[in-house]
């Protein structure tokens, strides 16, 4: 079982820059491949950026590659993500979640754990 709790969510606006956390509490979290998904209002969750259990790999959603950022701490139990230029449209409730799929996924029934997420609002 893994317990995740997101934060560092909030308000800012665009061209500015957000870091979220999701810290990972409970067992093999360093086991686990890490993804951060988002649901915009009135819209389905979508695939955000993903990192495996190293982190030697990562792989993003093309609407966020070259400013998005996802990295993970395993000595903390924490994976980030790091939002630069950030736009109206990437206003969404992120949330993080786990995976012990091995390699890198952006399905979400591949993810078995996840947050209650964070909200991100990026004014224009």
């Amino acid at each position: 079982q893994v317990q995740l709790v997101e934060s560092g969510g909030g308000l800012v606006q665009a061209g500015g820059s957000l870091r979220l956390s999701c810290a990972a509490s409970g067992r093999s979290f360093s086991s686990y491949s890490m993804g951060w998904f988002r649901q915009a209002p009135g819209k389905e969750r979508e695939f955000v950026a993903a990192i495996t259990w190293s982190g030697g790999y990562t792989y993003y959603a093309d609407s966020v590659k070259g400013r998005f950022t996802i990295s993970r701490d395993n000595a903390k139990n924490t994976v980030y993500l790091q939002m630069n230029s950030l736009k109206p449209d990437n206003t969404a409730v992120y949330y993080c979640a786990a995976s012990d799929r091995m390699g890198l996924t952006t399905r979400q029934y591949d993810y078995r754990y996840w947050g209650q997420g964070t909200q991100v609002t990026v004014s224009s």
